[in-house]
């Protein structure tokens, strides 16, 4: 009893400018760990424990940050001390995060290469577990003007239609599309429908007057340019 009793006191006897939020003001966010940056966002604990505390057990429970960012509604709301308001608010925080990462701000490079486009959408990708066909769009200095998520689940040529990219590309006055999608086995290799797929959106770009300058497959930390293995 006396241990578990000192282990809820770590964080209650902390001097005042050592907790999260007060260390993010001294030091800045960048400088806070993940359990600290997720006890602001939480809050508050529950009776029996901290906020601080509280986001511990979340990490703990998911393995790390990736793991509670892929966490269900319905998984986060049976933790005690999680409720639907906490719950939207973590789903809301980790969506920001997604969004951040996945488009650059127009001062970046831009794209030039396949590996720029992996290094790009990889971090927004790579964890998720059903397919998401994503197209970048990008003016006539290669820069990214916009990027849509065109369809989620098992690609099919019937589903992701040529008519859906280039109606988004139309609207943002896009010189060109690189389309990629994630493989959630991990393996980038191109299946026949990947390439079948990509071979209607190229000759449906050339059509319309819209280059489809890649079509980029992620894996696990991995990628496959189809222009590279020769399909362009």
């Amino acid at each position: 009893m006396a241990t578990n009793t000192c282990n809820k006191n770590v964080v209650k006897n902390v001097p005042y400018y050592d907790r999260p939020r007060e260390r993010l003001l001294r030091v800045g966010a960048v400088h806070l760990s993940d359990t600290e940056l997720l006890a602001i966002i939480l809050r508050t604990g529950t009776e029996k424990e901290t906020a601080y505390e509280l986001a511990q057990r979340l990490l703990s429970k998911f393995d790390d940050l990736r793991g509670l960012a892929q966490a269900s509604h319905a998984e986060l709301i049976e933790l005690k001390g999680i409720g639907q308001v906490k719950a939207i608010e973590m789903h809301a925080a980790f969506e920001l995060g997604r969004r951040l990462t996945g488009v650059p701000r127009q001062s970046r490079a831009s794209i030039r290469l396949p590996r720029d486009v992996a290094d790009l959408m990889i971090p927004e990708l790579a964890h998720l577990t059903q397919e998401h066909f994503v197209c970048l769009f990008l003016n006539t200095k290669n820069y990214v003007i916009g990027k849509q998520t065109i369809f989620v689940g098992s690609l099919d040529s019937s589903i992701v239609h040529p008519r859906e990219v280039f109606k988004e590309a139309i609207r943002r006055s896009s010189a060109s599309v690189i389309c990629l999608h994630n493989h959630p086995s991990g393996d980038p290799t191109p299946s026949r429908e990947d390439i079948a797929i990509t071979h209607t959106l190229r000759e449906a770009g050339e059509l319309v007057g819209i280059s489809l300058l890649d079509h980029v497959i992620i894996g696990d930390g991995k990628y496959v340019s189809l222009k590279e293995q020769g399909y362009f």
